[in-house]
């Protein structure tokens, strides 16, 4: 059984971390071993409501100035797993659509169901949809409730069985949706 890394935050809540210019979003990797090792999913000491709040506004600020300078809004969500239950969301600027919140609820639903980062998802099946489906067995109809696309990662908290939380974004390039919640973990939070 492989050691798992636990993340820590670390910094008081109210230090936020600002991102005045925008800058690139580092391409993951899509090779499905280093997939795992990169961030397929984040294993915390602890996972709070307020580790949400300071989680999905650490995201706002990385994302704003791509919103304003390049016209890339995002939605940003973090929900519980157990309940579904939204503890943040928000919109990174104008310009997202009631689509987005669609393809955040598909992610998330693939998140849950396959316990696995959606970048992963993509990766493993090289975005063929329609081999996925067919892996499971799925209906076309079952099958539109998922989405295997970037941008979704389960959080899991150490000493908890399974996932405890999912953080989604959705409304840039689907590796770009995946890169940033890597990126702010990465640098917000330190292992323990």
């Amino acid at each position: 059984m492989m050691s798992q890394t636990v993340w820590r935050r670390h910094g008081n809540l109210g230090e936020q971390i600002q991102y005045p210019d925008p800058r690139p979003i580092a391409h993951p990797p899509t090779e499905l071993a280093a997939i795992k090792d990169e961030g397929d999913s984040f294993v915390f000491s602890s996972f709070t409501a307020e580790d949400a709040w300071h989680l999905g506004s650490l995201l706002r600020n990385r994302l704003a100035p791509l919103a304003q300078h390049n016209n890339t809004p995002a939605l940003i969500s973090v929900s519980l797993a157990n309940s579904n239950q939204v503890v943040f969301q928000c919109v990174t600027g104008p310009g997202t659509t009631p689509d987005n919140e669609t393809w955040v609820q598909r992610k998330r639903n693939s998140v849950l169901r396959f316990g696995c980062s959606t970048w992963y998802l993509h990766c493993k099946y090289n975005g063929d949809e329609e081999a996925f489906r067919l892996k499971f067995g799925m209906g076309a109809e079952q099958a539109s409730q998922f989405a295997i696309h970037g941008g979704a990662i389960p959080i899991r908290v150490t000493g908890v069985e399974g996932i405890v939380a999912v953080v989604v974004v959705s409304g840039l390039k689907q590796h770009e949706d995946h890169g940033v919640i890597v990126e702010v973990v990465k640098e917000n939070w330190q292992t323990v």
